[in-house]
Parts: structure tokens; sequence; C-alpha cells
């Protein structure tokens, strides 16, 4: 009747990664890719301004099309692009109807052309569509974000996949619903009886599913979820709960840190689905900090004493009361002979930095109020919408402020106080570098210092030697063979790469002649080589660099060598660096600090070390807040922003805030619940 004809139903149909189900316009992303006019103009820049940045590309291009805009449309191009009128507004963004003509100078030759203008807007998509050039993309993507897919309206789906529908819900429906609810519908779903013989065996096999990601503390999540927005500790716990489901029994799986992460009552759910494994006849070797872990578990080895070049030994191994009987550092936090002191007092702050009505994700139009020049922890489940809050909402109106690119906000009413700080820093748990190239000694500003020093001896200024002789970046004192980088990578075509050891340098970095100017008879390749602890020592007579490497060493880097490249140093080893670097500076005292989970991959010792660090940070005058499921940390904060009461739907509302102590007495309070024990 309705002229329409359908091919048969298959499993196809309802597969965005099949042209047969994908909607045609976004081909299954269920979103385009657009540029987004407030984030080529935000304040008051102007067209000028973004042909000085170079921030567009083919700049010579847009010079000429604003110079002919302006002298046709009665505008100047210095003007602030949102004090211009609407209508010449859409026609620089969007294009014209009518042909501009458009002037160039070549030499001594002046020739005009009229050429149909595109608009900002449609030349650096088509640009962006056609570019094969990682360069390109990376300036022009700075511009875009994700819109959801006019046809689809994010669902992926064409409709007719969309139009089949099983207990009166389509496939997208079904997926948007948290894994919880989901169990609930197919446990209830009623169908007639020659279809539930047919859909039986398809059913248990749904719900076994759904159980196991139930079982791992997931039921907050949606199976829509895209990947990328998933944290570690969620993408283990799906891979986990996989491996459940494969019924699988002599098997050795290797887990490194699963409670990542984690609130201390979805722990028990994890140690429960391990020792699931463990049951089914399989054995598991889990790295891991968290002591609950540790108490659950059969056998511990433990390896130390300290990290680095201290560490490397197995200090003890056996059940719980071998290790506390070793006296190793674990030993004496898992009996309680060391363990982290709840501060004195707590600090108070009459000013605030507000977030009003925020509803990014699953919060639920909540207003929360950031107390300034204290350590503020931010908690709650999985899923309950702390980074909805503070990465996505908070951190980018604070980062628009202060820094030249703009980033997308999160949805809310609006954010009070930021007047009252004078810069926002993100210390996550990001590589330094992506390249060897990078390392302590570079990231911290020593190398700078350490190569003056170099440039400055007797038998550098003989030679006639600068800085930059003593750089392994720049030609004329590194290496040439390996180009400064210590180490050749060998491409093997269809293996990974092999990097070897620079047979001329060997690893040095530098040439001979660089290597012959010697400080207290060693070469920049020497000090390079040593570990902080040692050029600390080496260098403690000149006071720049014994500022920057003593905070290292308040972080507890010690053993960290200045130039191990930034591609082995582990995230919180990274951050850590980050840490020293900011304890470095000459404090402004109003700074913004945001953290997202810097316990990650410490052990109780480094998070004492942390504890000291992140307090001397607010004790200079500046602002902490801290994502965070480490009761230790949460037990020493200032003041305590608890979200939930659970994750997704059934979270993204404030549960309680104020001092530990008061979170402590709130009975919806998961986070108070584990507090109490502590206080």
């Amino acid at each position: 009747n309705c002229g329409l004809s359908l091919s048969e139903v298959e499993p196809r149909l309802f597969s965005f990664n099949s042209p047969w189900g994908a909607c045609p316009t976004c081909g299954g992303l269920g979103f385009l890719t657009k540029v987004d006019p407030d984030l080529l103009f935000f304040g008051d820049t102007s067209l000028q301004d973004l042909i000085a940045g170079g921030q567009l590309d083919n700049t010579p291009h847009f010079e000429r099309c604003f110079a002919a805009l302006s002298k046709k449309y009665g505008f100047s191009v210095k003007t602030p692009f949102k004090k211009l009128k609407k209508e010449v507004q859409d026609i620089i963004l969007h294009a014209t109807d009518e042909p501009i003509v458009v002037e160039y100078v070549t030499g001594h030759y002046h020739h005009s052309e009229r050429i149909v203008y595109e608009g900002i807007v449609g030349t650096l998509e088509r640009r962006l569509s056609e570019t094969t050039s990682d360069g390109v993309r990376w300036r022009i993507g700075r511009f875009t974000n994700s819109q959801p897919c006019p046809d689809c309206g994010g669902k992926r789906l064409k409709k007719e996949a969309l139009s089949v529908r099983v207990g009166g819900k389509n496939i997208d429906e079904l997926c948007a619903m948290p894994v919880k609810l989901l169990y609930k519908f197919f446990n209830g779903l009623e169908l007639a009886k020659s279809k539930a013989i047919i859909a039986e065996r398809v059913l248990k096999e749904i719900r076994a599913r759904l159980e196991f990601l139930m079982n791992v503390g997931l039921e907050y999540l949606t199976l829509s979820r895209s990947a990328q927005t998933l944290s570690g500790g969620e993408a283990q716990r799906i891979r986990l709960a996989t491996q459940i489901g494969s019924g699988l029994s002599g098997v050795l799986y290797i887990l490194d840190e699963p409670s990542i992460g984690l609130h201390q009552c979805d722990n028990q759910k994890l140690i429960g689905t391990l020792k699931n494994l463990r049951d089914l006849g399989n054995t598991l070797i889990v790295v891991e900090h968290d002591e609950d872990t540790m108490r659950a578990a059969d056998h511990i080895v433990d390896i130390g004493e300290g990290a680095g070049i201290h560490g490397g030994n197995v200090v003890a191994q056996g059940t719980v009361d071998d290790i506390i009987k070793s006296g190793s550092v674990t030993g004496k936090f898992l009996s309680g002979e060391r363990q982290i002191r709840v501060p004195a007092q707590r600090r108070l702050s009459d000013s605030y930095i507000t977030v009003r009505g925020a509803r990014e994700n699953n919060l639920q139009n909540v207003t929360v109020k950031f107390p300034l020049g204290v350590l503020t922890a931010v908690t709650g489940v999985s899923g309950s919408g702390k980074s909805s809050l503070v990465n996505q909402t908070l951190f980018p109106a604070a980062a628009n402020m202060f820094n030249s690119v703009k980033q997308r906000v999160g949805a809310c009413d609006g954010i009070d106080g930021l007047d009252k700080i004078d810069k926002v820093i993100n210390i996550d748990q990001s590589p330094i570098g992506r390249t060897p190239r990078s390392n302590p000694a570079t990231y911290t500003g020593a190398m700078s210092v350490i190569r003056d020093l170099f440039a400055e001896l007797p038998a550098a200024k003989e030679r006639g030697y600068t800085a930059g002789r003593f750089s392994f970046n720049v030609r004329g004192g590194r290496c040439e063979n390996c180009e400064g980088d210590g180490i050749i990578r060998i491409e093997m075509n269809f293996l990974p790469d092999v990097y070897v050891p620079c047979d001329v340098c060997h690893g040095k970095r530098f040439n001979r002649e660089t290597l012959q100017v010697k400080y207290r008879d060693k070469s920049i390749a020497d000090v390079l080589d040593m570990t902080i602890e040692e050029s600390y020592e080496f260098f403690k007579n000149i006071p720049s660099l014994k500022r920057k490497l003593g905070t290292l060493m308040d972080v507890g880097l010690g053993y960290v060598k200045l130039g191990q490249p930034a591609t082995t140093l582990s995230g919180g080893e990274a951050q850590r660096v980050k840490l020293a670097t900011e304890l470095s500076k000459v404090s402004t005292n109003s700074t913004l600090y945001v953290l997202d989970e810097p316990t990650t991959g410490l052990h109780s010792a480094d998070v004492e070390r942390l504890i000291d660090i992140l307090s001397r940070l607010v004790d200079h005058g500046n602002t902490v807040i801290v994502i965070e499921h480490n009761l230790d940390v949460i037990k020493c904060a200032d003041y305590i922003i608890d979200l939930g009461p659970n994750g997704g739907d059934a979270g993204g509302k404030i549960v309680a805030t104020g001092t530990p102590e008061r979170v402590a007495e709130v009975a919806e309070s998961k986070t108070g619940e584990y507090l109490k024990h502590l206080l």
C-alpha cells in the first residue's frame, strides 16, 4: 500500500557496520563532522586575526576573498566578527549567490578574476573530505565538532531497520537502555508460543551476556556507548566479562590493575568475578595496589624494596600474613603499622566557582559549588557523572578563558567565579612526549640550564661551542648517524619495527667532539644517564637545577634517569613529572589544578607522597580538584562533592557535599559508607 519494498529481514540489516543497515547519510557513524563557527571566532577575533594567525588552511585564497567581500559589502576585516551584521556573517561563513571579484598581484602584474565564493565553512569541509595530509586534517580539525546526523538522529541505522520492533522497541531503543534495565526487559519479554520457541536460545544467550556485564559492575552502561568514551577500567572489565562468558578452563589470565576507575562498592563484585574465573580451573595473575584485592588473593608476590634501581627484587611472597611478617613497605601498610593520617584540620573557603544547571551526559540539571583555595575530591560510583562535570564542563570553560584554543563546554546554564583564578592546568596521565627525544630533563626545563652550564665551560668557549652544541635535537653537536636519537629504527615491513643502539655513538646521542667537553669529569651524555637522585647531588651547588631536580625527588621519581625517553615512562610517572614541573615554577597562587584519578598505578607509599604534593599546591593558595576513588585521598580532602547515587541514568545527582566527616554521615552516600570506617 505504501509503495515501499523491503528485502528479507536478515541480521546484517541491524548492523551499522554493514552497508545493508547503515544510515546512508552518515555511513553508520551517527554523526557528521562539521566546522563550528564558534570555534573559528571567539571573543573579539576578526577576519584579519584569523589570517594573521595562519589558522586557516590555504591562507592566501581566504585573504583575497575577504578583501573582495569587504569591498562589496562594506565592512572592515579588522572589525570583530561577532560585531558584523548577521547577513554579512552568513555570507562570510556559508557563501554568496553572486560571484565576487578577487585581485591577484604577481610581481609587477595586477589582475582580477571572478570566482564563486564557497564560504569558510564550505571550503574547510571540502578540504577536510578531500585531503590525505595529516597536517591539513589537524589544522582544520581544530575548528570542527561532531553533530548528530540529520537523517538518523545519531541512531546510525536506516529507517527500515528502525521500523522492526520486538516487545514494542526497536534495536536502537534497546541499545540505549542501561544493561540493568535491558536485562529486566528481556526477562519480562513475552512472545507468542511459536515465536517463543524460535527465540528461546537467542534470549538465553542475550541474558547470559548481560549477566556477565552486571557481575563486573557495569550495569549502568548502555550497549550503544562508544568504546572511546570508556575508561581503561571499564574496557578491561568488558573484556573480563567476555572471558567469563567463554567458560574456558586451564587458561592463564594476566590483569594489570583491574580496579582502576572502580568505586569501593564495585570492587567486591570485581573480586567475586576473579574468584569465579579461578574456580573454573584458571590461573590469574593480577598486578595490583588495591588492598582489598591483595587480601582476597591466594598468593602475593611483593617486589621492591623501592622503585627503579632500588627495586627489582622479590622482597616477600606468600599469604597476606607472610607479607606482613616480612616487614616490607607493602606489609607495613597491610598491618596498619604505617598508614596515611587524616589531617588534623580541614581548610575552609568562603569563595567558590559555581557551575549552574549542568546537564552534560547523565548530569541532571545540577548546580555545584567548587570552593577555592582548598583540596576538593569529586567522588561517586563509576558512571555517576564525575568526568562530565569536571572534565567536560568546568575545565573546558576555564581553559577557554586562558588558552587560545577553544574547547566545547558541556551543557549548563553558566559558570560563575572563574575570574577569581588566573590560569587552569589539567595534570593528566598522558605521555609527556610522543618520541624518545622527550624526557624528564627536557620537559621540566632542566636541560636548558644544563646546556647553558656546559656552554660556559672553558673547553666549550675555546672551541666556540654555544648551548645549541649540547642539544641532541639540532645539527652540530649530535651524532648524525642516528640524528641524536641514540637508537636506529629498522623497518621490518610486515613485522613491528626493531630499534637497535646506534653503532657510531653507542647510544650516547652526541658526537665525539661534544663528549670531550666535561663538567666535573662528566660529559653531557653521562649527565643524561644519571638518575635524578645522582644528578640532584651532582648539581646541588646550582640553585635553579637544584630546585627543578628537588621537586622531581619530592614526587618520588629519584630512580628515573634524567634522559629517560618519555615513551618508557608509565602514566603515573608522566603525571608526576608534570606535577614536579608545576611545583618548580614560581607560583601565582591562584591556579586551578584538575587531576583525574592521579592514584592510578601508585603504591600506598606513593599515594602518601602524592597527597603531600597536592597539599603543598593548596598551601600556596592554589585550588586542586581531584576526581578520585582512592579512600586515602578522599579522607585527606578538605571538601567532597559526591555524585550518584548510582551510575548512568540512576546517577548525575549531588548526593552529598562538605567535609569528609559530613559526607560520612549521609546515609545515601556510598562513598560516605566506606569513609565512616576510616575517620
